[in-house]
């Protein structure tokens, strides 16, 4: 008999420590041990701060400044200004609140619908699995972007909760698959096994049991969520398809490409690059910080 079914269920999970401060301090000691975790932690901080802070760091309606008119770069104007003399930073940081609390909210969906259903379905293999698996293969199958060009013809994505809902119903059929491949490997384990003798719940078991060893999996999904969600979004607005926000960073896409002609003038080209850099530094943040909640959640990286 292995080690790992010899021993206690209550001492086999690897659950987050209790108390908070211990959770704190080991967390900050993974993220401390390797430079790029703390630079992709600096950047996730620095945009979510953005979005909470940004509405009250500008003006409702961002002035508009005909004398400033696709301005170069400088300290008055850091990333210079677009069509109208408006700052593209002020845009970009006024845009920052609805692109990441919609894609925050995506990723909240899908992380919740996918991980739910892949566990119920990895647990019961029977008629509920079968169910489960059919409609995961057409959420799969549907193209994912056309799917949601053609919603938002009759859903209301002027609110990021709204666009987060739509984004995250129909991007959790990866994530329920590879969430049911890891319960199936799981539920026939020593471990388990013990608390079905135990006469544990089978709530008990996928909640507590078995959800703590795919922690690490799911918590990098959620961030990978949140960057998928943000390129989706910015593609709806870019496309049009969406109620136009001047300050959102797919419409400032849109018009530094089809209006202001950023792609063959080089006045323009700071209004096009500014969301790019935007998208590019935040994605960069995530995948910086990965590594850091791979190790954090990952019990065998702990034991390393």
């Amino acid at each position: 008999m292995s080690v790992a079914e010899s021993t206690p269920v209550s001492s086999k999970i690897p659950h987050v420590p209790k108390n908070r401060a211990t959770f704190l301090h080991t967390a900050w000691r993974v993220i401390a041990k390797k430079p790029g975790r703390m630079v992709g932690l600096v950047i996730i901080l620095f945009f979510t701060l953005m979005a909470i802070a940004g509405p009250y760091l500008y003006p409702r309606n961002l002035p508009i400044n005909p004398n400033a008119i696709y301005a170069p770069i400088s300290w008055k104007y850091p990333l210079g200004t677009d069509f109208e003399g408006t700052s593209n930073l002020a845009l970009i940081v006024t845009g920052a609140r609805y692109v990441l609390f919609a894609a925050f909210m995506a990723a909240l969906f899908t992380v919740v619908i996918g991980t739910v259903l892949g566990l119920v379905s990895g647990y019961y293999v029977g008629w509920s699995d079968s169910v489960i698996m059919r409609i995961t293969d057409f959420i799969l199958t549907i193209p994912g972007f056309p799917l949601l060009v053609v919603l938002s013809t009759v859903w209301n994505f002027g609110q990021p909760v709204a666009m987060g809902f739509v984004l995250g119903i129909t991007g959790w059929g990866g994530l329920a698959r590879a969430v049911r491949s890891q319960t199936l490997s799981l539920r026939e384990r020593g471990f388990i096994e013990a608390a079905r003798t135990l006469g544990l719940s089978p709530f008990h078991i996928l909640f507590k049991e078995i959800l703590p060893n795919i922690a690490s999996y799911i918590a990098m999904n959620l961030l990978l969520a949140i960057t998928g969600s943000i390129y989706a979004e910015v593609g709806l607005f870019f496309l049009g398809v969406v109620p136009f926000q001047a300050n959102n960073w797919g419409v400032m896409l849109n018009l530094a490409v089809f209006s202001a002609g950023a792609m063959s003038s080089v006045q323009a080209l700071p209004y096009l690059l500014s969301p790019l850099i935007a998208l590019l530094v935040l994605t960069l943040g995530v995948v910086l910080f990965l590594d850091a909640v791979d190790e954090l959640f990952n019990p065998r990286l702990k034991e390393a």
